[in-house]
């Protein structure tokens, strides 16, 4: 009985080897940038969303007390049962923000607390979303004024409490 061993390994050549790397990095060429579009449509997407939702905020704000939010200071309120009261000098972000995410009375002083005092709001739940295209939820207050003009592309948000034009400031 004779065994004859075969001299023959079995596996990839080189060359195979390289024209799978190689048919790989066309694919990756191929499909990388579309996630990139599709990151950058998700972010258009979201910076729209939240700029609906916070001018509808502010107009739903203006409806009820006849004045955007942020013109009058959110302070000086004497809130009950232990509520706090809302901070923000008039033509400021944090008047702005008290404003519509806390209780606020028929003069826009704010409160955490809701009363027969301050009946109106939260107009927001939670805090001011962040810019999805520049990160942050600060907001550069202007009290009049072409908003566009004068932006300071902090990334976050500009507001005018004149004419409660709301945009995103990138």
């Amino acid at each position: 009985m004779d065994i004859q061993l075969s001299n023959t390994t079995k596996g990839f050549t080189l060359v195979e080897l390289l024209i799978v790397v190689i048919i790989l990095a066309i694919l990756a060429a191929i499909i990388v940038p579309q996630f990139s579009a599709s990151t950058n449509d998700a972010k258009a997407a979201a910076l729209q969303s939240n700029l609906a939702n916070l001018r509808s905020s502010i107009e739903f704000y203006y409806q009820e007390h006849g004045e955007y939010p942020g013109a009058n200071i959110a302070t000086g309120a004497t809130c009950g049962s232990g509520a706090a009261v809302g901070t923000g000098a008039a033509n400021s972000q944090e008047a702005l923000i008290a404003q519509l995410t806390r209780y606020t009375n028929d003069a826009g002083l704010a409160c955490t607390g809701k009363d027969a005092t301050f009946k109106y709001g939260p107009y927001l739940k939670g805090a001011i979303p962040d810019n999805p295209e520049g990160t942050s939820n600060t907001i550069v207050v202007v009290s009049a004024g072409v908003l566009g003009l004068a932006s300071a592309a902090a990334g976050g948000w500009r507001y005018d409490t004149v004419t409660g034009e709301f945009i995103a400031d990138n």
